[in-house]
């Protein structure tokens, strides 16, 4: 991979012995910035009696208290920044579908870090000298859209500022300005290529090289169904606004086993999620998260409530995280057997019948917690042929005999399942 245009990172390069050096030199400066300067943090640390001088090591972190979202909504707007609001150049904030938005703040040190983290995820993908870049996710308050742009812009490439929407619009200039790469969550990729197809058009015969897709859980088969739909190297790139945004971890389009955690400024670790411990690497957990050199929020040990596992790392010494396919909140108990999403999506892949657009609609009947999967028939097939009812009748079987519930399918025509500009909403809760 032609790499000149960003020369690698002296600490790309680095072995573990000095990459671990280097965060603890920085973690420590972290856990003093948080102490002196936000008083969330300070409370948060005295109420459990621990100082900053107290980490010593690295495995020192344990003894420090977890960061949650309902601390950043406690504190709601700016009470966790530990910067004067005139050091801020920009501040983001989730939705706040789910009650008051976590809102997160940037200095221009912590922009530029951000932008040279994602400029790295991008050439990990295999980016090139005079690549475009279509960026689909969505641009606003939300870190997507402009954490791939200011990523891509400084890694000297050509950005295509679309944002979210617009479908049909997005191909036309998908067609017409000739893109190398896009970025855009998976489920999007999807309706993208529904759109090629409506067209008349082969997505296979775009432009495009490279999708590095993000901000929602995606499947490994998820992968292959958008890579041969698409003609193109799908890539997974991690992150989320309270840590950074986009770009705390990335695939390398070489190897595609897990994105490599930038961990020269995001310190990982993998726990019990309901105990609490440090687990070792290579056992599955809640992805935990302490960021090493931000300075408007400084964010310790902020739990994911993502589902992975740490593994060594191959194109760096930095380590890798399997890929995420679950969040601890997504998980949906059915009868007392836990369920997630991208359980019953590899399931749904497996079926040529069947297309990748699905939703879980959890109700109860009686005393009773029932699952239906309403799910759409792949392009021209009806969801009254026998072919379909066939597919129907065989995801109902698999479901009980690998995930050991029981669930119901209801058949969809094309379109008929909604349709997210952003992250998809894989479950409704009616119950």
């Amino acid at each position: 991979m032609k790499e000149a245009f960003l020369p690698l990172e002296p600490i790309e390069k680095a072995s573990v012995d000095e990459l671990r050096s280097l965060q603890l030199k920085r973690l420590k400066k972290t856990l003093q910035h948080a102490y002196a300067n936000s008083a969330v943090y300070r409370e948060k640390f005295d109420s459990v009696g621990v100082h900053p001088d107290d980490c010593k090591q690295l495995s020192d972190l344990a003894l420090f208290p977890f960061t949650t979202k309902s601390d950043l909504r406690e504190s709601y707007p700016f009470g966790m920044f530990a910067v004067p609001q005139h050091q801020l150049v920009r501040i983001h904030a989730s939705s706040g579908t789910t009650g008051k938005p976590t809102v997160v703040g940037y200095t221009a040190n912590d922009i530029a870090m951000w932008a040279g983290c994602v400029a790295r995820s991008i050439r990990a993908a295999g980016a090139k000298p005079g690549d475009k870049v279509h960026i689909s996710y969505g641009y606003g308050l939300f870190t997507g859209g402009l954490g791939a742009h200011y990523g891509a812009e400084h890694l000297g490439l050509t950005v295509i500022p679309f944002g979210g929407g617009q479908t049909e619009r997005q191909v036309q200039l998908l067609q017409d300005f000739s893109p190398d790469i896009i970025m855009v969550t998976p489920s999007y990729m999807l309706a993208l290529a529904d759109e090629f197809d409506r067209q008349g058009l082969d997505p296979r015969n775009s432009s495009l090289r490279i999708g590095i897709f993000g901000a929602e859980p995606w499947t490994n088969d998820m992968r292959l169904a958008i890579e041969k739909r698409m003609g193109i190297d799908a890539v997974d790139i991690y992150g989320l606004s309270e840590v950074i945004g986009p770009g705390v971890a990335s695939e390398y389009a070489q190897t595609k086993d897990g994105p490599t955690v930038w961990e020269d400024h995001f310190y990982p670790e993998i726990i019990d999620p309901e105990t609490g411990e440090v687990l070792p690497d290579g056992e599955l957990g809640e992805l935990v998260f302490t960021s090493l050199s931000k300075e408007a929020l400084p964010i310790i040990r902020y739990r994911t409530r993502d589902l992975t596992r740490l593994l060594p790392g191959a194109a760096r010494a930095m380590r890798r995280m399997e890929k995420v396919t679950g969040r601890s909140d997504d998980m949906m108990i059915v009868r007392g057997v836990n369920v997630f999403p991208s359980q019953i999506e590899e399931l749904i892949l497996k079926q040529s019948a069947l297309s990748a657009h699905y939703q879980c609609l959890l109700r109860k009947e009686g005393s009773l917690d029932t699952l239906t999967v309403k799910v759409e028939m792949r392009t021209g097939l009806s969801a009254n042929s026998t072919e379909a009812q066939t597919a129907a009748a065989k995801l109902e079987q698999d479901a009980k005999a690998y995930i050991g519930t029981s669930l119901k399918v209801e058949l969809c025509n094309e379109g008929e399942v909604e349709r997210s500009m952003g992250k998809a909403k894989r479950v409704i809760d009616l119950r």
